[in-house]
């Protein structure tokens, strides 16, 4: 029985991720990415190794592919089974129910509630994002979870609208997806890690677009900017966030998977990990550029300005069809290995 899942973690001392550090162009990804990047170095684990999927990106004609990595890619590398929690009780009583069998809950709620958003939706909006629960303590009503950019804290107020009591007690219109994660008996070795996030790499470069996505939103960027500036600014954060912000970070992740690989010997992807870094930036930079054409209705140019990221993704196909590539197919095929292997 335990009170934590990583009962040697506090929000007031931790330190997050690398990968969350302030000076990439994109600190923070998406809330469910996000999660897996601070829990698994809390386990040890690398969390580079499980960004091959990256690959998968395509432009799905309104935005890019919302990032997501794979459980079977998380099962194959660590050795972690990721399985839906039914919920028929209240979430929290769930929750703990797990913490005391020492396996993490992944809960969809409310970040109005969260203070880690602070300054962004924390008592001003509502919207619906994932956390880790790491530690609760219902007399004191106490939570401590990942999500974000680290491991954080609320109490009080927060603690009862989170899971809907007190005076935020009421009738949900829905339970809330729930997932739970049980670590293996023994952690991986790294020689293990390394080979199977490999052949997660070939296996997804198989899967890739079959033309390249960057160019295709190219081809229709200026005029759905032009129709973005037709609404409410508002509306131009969720359209940035769903295109450029998306395209950016997975590929900026991305090129910190093929450090993490050239750090393992496969030095001939340093060249890779910077053309991913270039679209990374570019999207960075037009998204300054989408603001300001969103503000002066103007949109001349905006295609040109992706062609950078164009030509990147182009010339990384082509280096890692080199270094990994394999007919391509279009299924899917589970990656499985022994994670003690």
């Amino acid at each position: 029985m335990t009170d934590a899942v990583f009962d040697t973690l506090s929000a007031a001392g931790y330190a997050r991720s690398p990968l969350h550090a302030q000076d990439r162009d994109w600190p923070e990804t998406n809330c469910y990415l996000d999660v897996w990047i601070e829990v698994l170095p809390s386990l040890g684990l690398p969390p580079e190794a499980c960004l091959a999927y990256s690959l998968t990106q395509d432009f799905e004609g309104d935005q890019f592919t919302f990032f997501k990595v794979p459980l079977e890619d998380l099962e194959a590398l660590y050795g972690l089974k990721v399985t839906e929690l039914a919920i028929y009780d209240r979430v929290e009583f769930h929750v703990q129910q797990q913490i005391e069998r020492g396996r993490l809950s992944l809960v969809e709620v409310d970040s109005f509630f969260l203070p880690d958003t602070q300054g962004v939706g924390y008592h001003a909006s509502h919207g619906k994002t994932t956390i880790a629960v790491n530690r609760m303590d219902f007399e004191n009503r106490t939570m401590e979870y990942f999500h974000g950019l680290g491991l954080h804290r609320l109490e009080g107020d927060d603690f009862d609208g989170v899971f809907q009591r007190g005076a935020h007690a009421g009738s949900l219109p829905f339970l809330p997806y729930t997932e739970f994660v049980k670590f293996p008996g023994s952690l991986p070795s790294m020689q293990h890690i390394v080979t199977v996030s490999e052949d997660l790499l070939r296996h997804h470069l198989k899967r890739r677009p079959a033309e390249n996505p960057v160019a295709a939103f190219a081809s229709v960027f200026p005029a759905q900017v032009e129709k973005v500036s037709q609404r409410e600014f508002d509306f131009f954060h969720l359209y940035a966030f769903n295109t450029l912000r998306q395209l950016g970070a997975n590929f900026e992740l991305f090129s910190s998977y093929l450090d993490w690989l050239a750090g393992q010997g496969r030095t001939e992807l340093a060249e890779g990990a910077a053309l991913a870094r270039t679209m990374s930036t570019t999207c960075k930079t037009m998204q300054f550029k989408l603001a300001r054409a969103v503000m002066r209705k103007k949109f001349q140019g905006l295609e040109e300005g992706l062609l950078p990221a164009v030509e990147a993704w182009d010339r990384l196909m082509r280096l890692l069809d080199l270094q990994y590539g394999e007919a391509r197919d279009t299924g899917f095929t589970p990656v499985v290995s022994a994670a003690g292997a």
